[in-house]
C-alpha cells in the first residue's frame, strides 16, 4: 500500500512539473465561440498544444478590429483576424509590432447572399435589384472591387443600408433581393428564418474575381522574434486541430459545446462544415498545406484592396505576412 501511495505521489509530482513547464499563450479570436472556432478547442482537447509545450487560453472577440490592437499592444501574443483589416491597420500605424503568420481562410467568406426566387443567382443579377448592406460590413467594404471584377453597372443597383440584426430578416421577407455578408453566417441565418435552402444563392466573392485572402493567425512580432519556437509550435497545433475538425467535425463541435453550452450543436457543425468547404480546405490548401500564400495572388489582392482603400504608404506584402514561423508543409497538410 505504501509503495502504491509513493508511486502515486511521484507520478503526481511529475505531472505537476510537466504542467508548470508549459508556456501560457493567450489567443484572441475574432468572434464568438461558434463553429469555425471549434478546431482551436479541438487542438486543446486532443493534446496538440500540450505536445508543443503550450497551455492555450482562448478568448472570444468582437470582430477583427478588436483582435488586431490586442496583439499589436502585446495584450495577446497571438490572435485571429482578417488580413485585409490588418493591412489597413499597419498602413495607418506604421511599425506596429503585428503581422500575419498563417493563412487560415485561404478564401475569405465575403459574399453576396441572394434569393433565387427574387432573381439573384449570379453577380449580374444584382443590376436592377435592391441590395441590403450594413455600412460597417466587411463584405460590403469589398463590393466596389467585386463590382469592377464582374463589370457591374453600380448605378443600376439600389443599395439599402441595413443593420446587422435586420439584414437576413429583410431578405427573408423579400424587402431586398440580396445582402452582403459572410457566407457561412448569412446562409444559416436565412435557413433558421425558414428560407428554403434551394432558394438561397451564395455568391462567394473569392470565386467571382476577388483575389483577397481572409482570416489569418496574427502574432506580436516582438513576441515572435523572442520566441520563434513557441510560434511554430502554436501553428503546428492549429494545423493539427483543423485536420482533426475536417476529419471529424462532430467531435470538434463537442469541444466547442464544452465552452459554449448554449450553442446549437447541429447548427454550429453546419457552420463549421461550410467554413471548411468554402474557406479553409481549398484546392491550394489541400495541395500545399494550410497556412501559406501565393505571392502573385497577394500582389493582385493588394491592387484590389487599393480600389476601396487609399493607402497612405506604398503597399508592401512583407509587412503583412511572413512564412518564417510556419512548420514544414507535411505538418500543415489537411488530409
Amino acid at each position: 500500500m505504501l509503495k502504491r501511495l509513493l508511486a502515486a505521489a511521484a507520478a503526481s509530482a511529475v505531472m505537476a512539473t510537466a504542467a508548470s513547464a508549459e508556456t501560457d499563450v493567450p489567443f484572441a479570436l475574432d468572434w464568438k465561440f461558434e463553429g469555425p472556432s471549434a478546431p482551436y478547442f479541438a487542438a486543446i482537447d486532443n493534446g496538440h498544444f500540450a505536445d508543443a509545450g503550450l497551455a492555450v487560453e482562448i478568448s472570444a472577440g468582437q470582430g477583427s478590429l478588436d483582435a488586431i490592437p490586442k496583439v499589436a499592444t502585446g495584450a495577446f501574443p497571438m490572435g485571429f483576424a482578417d488580413i485585409n483589416s490588418l493591412i489597413k491597420f499597419l498602413d495607418q500605424n506604421p511599425g506596429a509590432p503585428v503581422t500575419a503568420v498563417m493563412m487560415v481562410y485561404d478564401k475569405p467568406p465575403f459574399a453576396i447572399i441572394g434569393r433565387k426566387s427574387l432573381g439573384v443567382s449570379e453577380p449580374k443579377d444584382l443590376e436592377g435589384r435592391v441590395l441590403g448592406a450594413p455600412p460597417p460590413d466587411g463584405a460590403w467594404a469589398q463590393f466596389p472591387a467585386f463590382a469592377t471584377a464582374n463589370d457591374l453597372d453600380v448605378d443600376a443597383i439600389t443599395v439599402e443600408p441595413v443593420g446587422f440584426p435586420t439584414r437576413e430578416p429583410m431578405l427573408a421577407e423579400g424587402n431586398v433581393a440580396a445582402v452582403t455578408g459572410f457566407s457561412f453566417s448569412s446562409f444559416l441565418n436565412l435557413v433558421r428564418l425558414g428560407v428554403p435552402e434551394d432558394d438561397i444563392s451564395t455568391i462567394l466573392m473569392a470565386d467571382n474575381g476577388l483575389s483577397l485572402y481572409g482570416n489569418a493567425i496574427i502574432v506580436n512580432t516582438d513576441f515572435a522574434e523572442a520566441n520563434p519556437e513557441i510560434v511554430t509550435g502554436f501553428l503546428t497545433a492549429v494545423a493539427a486541430g483543423w485536420k482533426d475538425a475536417i476529419a471529424m467535425p462532430g467531435a470538434a463541435i463537442e469541444s466547442l459545446i464544452e465552452r459554449n453550452p448554449a450553442a446549437d450543436a447541429a447548427l454550429e457543425e453546419r457552420r463549421l462544415q461550410l467554413a471548411i468547404d468554402a474557406n479553409v480546405a481549398t484546392d491550394f490548401a489541400m495541395a500545399n498545406g494550410m497556412g501559406g500564400i501565393d505571392a502573385d495572388r497577394m500582389a493582385k489582392a493588394l491592387e484590389q484592396l487599393a480600389e476601396t482603400y487609399e493607402f497612405q504608404n506604398a503597399p508592401d506584402a512583407s509587412l503583412y505576412f511572413t512564412d518564417a514561423y510556419l512548420p514544414a508543409a507535411d505538418a500543415r497538410m489537411l488530409k
